[in-house]
């Protein structure tokens, strides 16, 4: 089995997150990526505890494009340390990881 990952990024929001997305589809970096709005972040920065409102993306991609993606994304992202956190699928539907590998590669 190919070494599909998932990588999940925030963004300052749902235009950034379309920007992102279309970006690294049209570059073949991800089969696919799904933008979930509104997601409503706490987290601590220079120390002080923030909120803010975010777009999440949940990025299909395999090993093989994690760099250059990685790179892609802090290219394009406002913020100066973006939230890029990667997964092992490690089992999934046939036809599913089939198209994933196709929509990668040419």
């Amino acid at each position: 089995m190919d070494a599909f990952k998932l990588m999940i990024v925030t963004a300052a929001g749902v235009e950034e997150a379309e920007r992102i997305a279309r970006k690294v589809v049209e570059k073949r970096l991800a089969g696919c990526v799904n933008i979930i709005p509104k997601i409503r972040s706490i987290y601590r920065w220079q120390g002080k505890v923030e909120e803010d409102r975010e777009a999440m993306l949940l990025i299909k991609t395999d090993a093989k494009h994690l760099p250059k993606l990685k790179k892609r994304i802090k290219k394009m992202h406002s913020y100066d340390v973006p939230e890029i956190l990667v997964f092992d699928i490690d089992d999934g539907d046939d036809d599913y990881l089939k198209w994933l590998k196709s929509s990668l590669h040419l």
